[in-house]
């Protein structure tokens, strides 16, 4: 059980981050802002200097301050590897994980490609066409594929243009690369998975390029759906190899 200074610390360090998120969701303070003097800030805050100094420690080490000192705290834009690392660490407990860090990709994806098909650039259409070349080259190579396959989908969804399923996809990158990469050892010896790899891909692509949102979902929600398929099939092909030719 906390003992009441170890509470009143705890209430203290609320306090500062409410007041800091709070103000970045207003717009009082942007990146590079320097924040309010020490003495100042606690005295408006009701917390001690020694609270409110760990506090401001901790924001830093989240990557949302920087203390320069000597001439106090500023405002630093997030970065989103800190949100990677909190996510990869929380989430790489759980079991079967990979299964549902899929589920999220899915939501994500089918999303960023509706808008895609609205806000892609001639800039992002050459960089989902590079990362399919690169797809196509590597199919041999389960971990090269694999980022390659990782490299495709990013493209999409930065194609899409939205800050926010940017950084949660971003969030959750590190999860889905081992994903992109387990998926590919398992289905390497599949019938078909070369030539489905490539088709899907392109007509994902593709379906991009009509500029037809219903039309570009569908086809990635396909692409998803047989990706499945394939990957049960492999569950099939490696108990075969395991349990060998049979005996009369």
């Amino acid at each position: 059980m906390l003992s009441i200074e170890r509470g009143d610390e705890l209430v203290g360090a609320e306090k500062v981050f409410a007041f800091f998120r709070e103000q970045l969701l207003s717009g009082g303070l942007r990146a590079g802002d320097r924040l309010t003097g020490e003495r100042e800030l606690s005295l408006s805050l009701g917390v001690s200097r020694p609270v409110l100094r760990e506090a401001l420690r901790s924001l830093a080490m989240l990557g949302f301050l920087e203390i320069r000192h000597g001439k106090g705290a500023y405002v630093k834009a997030a970065d989103v590897a800190v949100l990677r690392d909190f996510f990869t660490f929380s989430l790489a407990q759980q079991p079967d994980v990979l299964d549902d860090v899929m589920q999220a990709r899915i939501a994500i994806e089918c999303q960023a490609i509706r808008l895609a098909c609205e806000r892609a650039g001639d800039s992002d259409l050459t960089r989902i066409s590079n990362c399919l070349s690169k797809l196509m080259d590597t199919l041999d190579d389960p971990e090269a594929g694999g980022e390659a396959d990782f490299d495709f989908h990013l493209a999409l969804v930065e194609a899409g243009h939205s800050p926010v399923l940017l950084t949660l996809y971003d969030a959750i990158s590190e999860l889905m690369k081992r994903s992109h990469q387990e998926r590919r050892r398992l289905t390497v010896l599949v019938p078909g998975i070369k030539d489905y790899l490539v088709d899907a891909h392109r007509e994902v692509f593709l379906s991009i390029l009509s500029r037809d949102p219903d039309q570009s979902e569908k086809k990635l929600r396909d692409h998803f759906a047989i990706g499945d398929e394939f990957r049960r099939k492999s569950y099939i092909v490696a108990y075969s190899k395991a349990e060998g030719p049979q005996k009369d």
